[in-house]
């Protein structure tokens, strides 16, 4: 089935007690303040017009950087990705994490409707 995809986040992972300062040094560092979302474990922003910037509080874990590629379709994604030789590594309700060959973990998010700009994002036959 035809779908959209597209890599739409940089996400740094780290621990609740380093959350707030990971924050303000990629806030400076980018020079894009992060910001607060919908979600408490995030923070971000648009650091160009397809890319986003997140810094994710971990309820467990080691510091870490990945990405997101949002989608129209979670299922047909993770499926063209295993083709290319990725591994899923869990499944939730609306993202897959996966596992790409050299294991390094990245997300497959279901995109909210609207979101994916057809002029940029990739089209799967």
């Amino acid at each position: 089935m035809p779908h959209l995809s597209q890599l739409t986040a940089v996400v740094i992972d780290v621990p609740a007690e380093v959350h707030d300062a990971e924050t303000e040094f990629w806030g400076a560092a980018s020079g894009h303040p992060l910001r607060s979302s919908s979600h408490d474990e995030f923070h971000g922003a648009r650091v160009a017009p397809d890319l986003v910037l997140l810094v994710q509080r971990l309820g467990t874990g080691s510091p870490a950087v990945h990405v997101d590629i949002h989608t129209d379709d979670v299922a047909a994604e993770v499926a063209r990705l295993e083709g290319l030789g990725a591994t899923v590594g869990e499944r939730f309700e609306d993202w897959t994490v996966m596992i790409d060959p050299a294991g390094l973990r990245f997300c497959v998010v279901h995109a909210p409707e609207g979101t994916l700009d057809p002029s940029t994002a990739s089209r799967w036959p």
